[in-house]
């Protein structure tokens, strides 16, 4: 089974690459020959047209040929700006499947694949990450490879605090995006017209019960989220 894997910044540098030294038939043969082709960040093709074209053409070869396609997008193929009509149609032929951020026991998954093939010695000092580096996968490795490569370089032992300032960064970015329980008790509470201050205090009045159990749901959801 012949695979491919490439983001479309790399087809489209290899389809120009192929214009300027004369070698469209070894470009083509190369993505059009394949059983599996999987592009990523598709959404790079918006307003490039003779890549477009390239790729419409390359899609319909393996779409013919009973070949399988896998693309990804940070939004609906739709939403993408200057793609045209006819590639938007045929991206939705397809399954489209939403991918939300990874759960703790993705994370830690990725993380344990990761530390063998970098063989680090940050496995138990970068577990900070579960809880506070929720956004995506590729920050996460980032953040990984960063703490593995001071480690492996300096010789310096790892603590908390070390590990903290090498990431000081990410782990700031991280916390634009936290949500804490305060504020998800707020929207319930907005949601559901009740007084905030029961949604938090002692009593138990019915007309609450349910909010109060919406707002633990969310608050399990985000697991890690600051107290």
């Amino acid at each position: 089974m012949k695979v491919i894997y490439v983001s479309s910044e790399l087809f489209i540098n290899e389809f120009i690459d192929a214009i300027q030294h004369s070698n469209l038939v070894k470009f083509r043969k190369r993505y059009r020959q394949v059983d599996l082709l999987l592009i990523d960040d598709i959404q790079f093709l918006g307003g490039k047209e003779r890549s477009q074209e390239e790729f419409f053409h390359t899609f319909n070869t393996l779409f013919d040929g009973h070949k399988q396609i896998v693309l990804s997008s940070d939004r609906p193929a739709s939403e993408i700006a200057n793609l045209e009509h006819r590639l938007v149609s045929r991206f939705e032929w397809g399954l489209t499947a939403e991918l939300q951020p990874p759960d703790i026991e993705t994370r830690m998954a990725i993380l344990r694949k990761k530390r063998a093939a970098c063989r680090s010695y940050c496995a138990t000092k970068f577990s900070i990450s579960r809880h506070r580096i929720r956004t995506n996968v590729r920050r996460l490795e980032g953040a990984l490879m960063r703490v593995a490569s001071f480690a492996s370089l300096s010789g310096k032992e790892l603590t908390q605090e070390v590990v903290e300032h090498l990431l000081k960064d990410i782990l700031q970015e991280e916390g634009r995006h936290s949500v804490t329980i305060e504020q998800i008790q707020r929207r319930v509470a907005e949601h559901f017209d009740v007084r905030l201050a029961d949604m938090t205090s002692k009593r138990r009045p019915a007309s609450i019960a349910f909010p109060r159990q919406v707002a633990m749901y969310l608050r399990a959801s985000y697991q890690g989220v600051p107290e």
